[in-house]
């Protein structure tokens, strides 16, 4: 229930290439990375991002490849479009 501090979630989405695995975006721009076989009960990482606001995001990926390139792309207020790689161990199959 405290994971987001009390802030709103904007969007969440599944990792196309690791089933246990989800990304929460809230009303404060901060990211926050799930994954259920390490801790059910909070996220495993928070990354803020600065500078603006984040309206929403997606994630890239391609399931059938074990390569375990995953990306998340941010769309800013200001209409800027942001790609960021996750690291691999949230990402491998």
């Amino acid at each position: 229930n405290d994971s987001t501090n009390g802030q709103p979630v904007i969007a969440l989405q599944w990792a196309l290439t690791r089933p246990a695995v989800f990304f929460v975006l809230d009303a404060s721009s901060n990211i926050y990375i799930w994954d259920l076989l390490e801790n059910d009960l909070l996220p495993v990482a928070k990354q803020t991002i600065p500078s603006e606001n984040v309206v929403t995001m997606a994630l890239l990926g391609e399931p059938e490849k074990t390569n375990g390139l995953l990306g998340i792309v941010l769309a800013k207020e200001s209409g800027q479009i942001d790609i960021q790689y996750v690291k691999k161990k949230w990402a491998l199959p």
